[in-house]
């Protein structure tokens, strides 16, 4: 019989605090593969924080309590490269100074070995994105969206158990945010992914598709 956490992101009475003073009231949600959870509020709520929480990598000024688990394993204990989750910020945050190729090269896994295998997983990747042949550019001359899409697919080369969207479709403009958001939930459906989407647009909410939650 499968295990009923399987690929199950939960979050079970968690809260963070500075000097005492909580962020937000205590939240338990659980994000199936798949789907998407996302996360409003006012600037200053701990939105981000919270993603920081979630994949490690929260500052210690802050104080936390509850369990984050994935699959039933809980990965408070854990360091961030560890827990196998992949986020995307506002920036896509592209290596400068490497080919659109090798930025994804970066996101493989160590245990995908061999220049022919990873090769054609780079190769596999961009002609997902609508990027085939564009493995020798550099990240400089894309479009926007086109640095967008090899920010997804390099977080997607990792391997990730779940994905943070830490406000990633903030900087485009209106048509292009329409059509890499809906790259984006389309990747993260397709790969069984759970997935948090923190945001203040409420079309980002209703094109990620699932459960909205006010951070108060």
């Amino acid at each position: 019989m499968p295990n009923q956490d399987d690929g199950v992101l939960e979050l079970l009475d968690v809260s963070l605090s500075i000097e005492g003073a909580p962020l937000f009231s205590p939240l338990s949600i659980a994000v199936h593969p798949g789907h998407a959870t996302t996360f409003m509020g006012p600037s200053g709520c701990g939105k981000s924080s919270l993603l920081a929480y979630i994949c490690g990598t929260l500052e210690p000024v802050f104080e936390t309590r509850g369990d984050v688990r994935l699959s039933g394993d809980d990965l408070n204990p854990l360091p961030p490269e560890r827990r196998h989750i992949g986020i995307l910020f506002q920036d896509d945050l592209l290596f400068p100074h490497l080919s659109v190729g090798d930025n994804l090269a970066f996101g493989l896994p160590p245990e995908v070995r061999g220049r022919d295998q990873r090769q054609k997983l780079i190769e596999g990747a961009l002609s997902d994105a609508d990027l085939a042949g564009m493995s020798e550019r550099d990240p400089a001359t894309l479009s926007g969206g086109q640095r967008a899409r090899v920010a997804l697919m390099r977080t997607l080369l990792s391997g990730p158990r779940a994905l943070l969207l830490d406000e990633p479709f903030s900087k485009l403009d209106a048509d292009l945010r329409a059509r890499v958001r809906e790259f984006v939930f389309a990747h993260a459906r397709a790969n069984a992914i759970p997935t948090l989407l923190v945001t203040h647009d409420p079309a980002d909410a209703k094109a990620a598709g699932g459960t909205v939650v006010e951070l108060i």
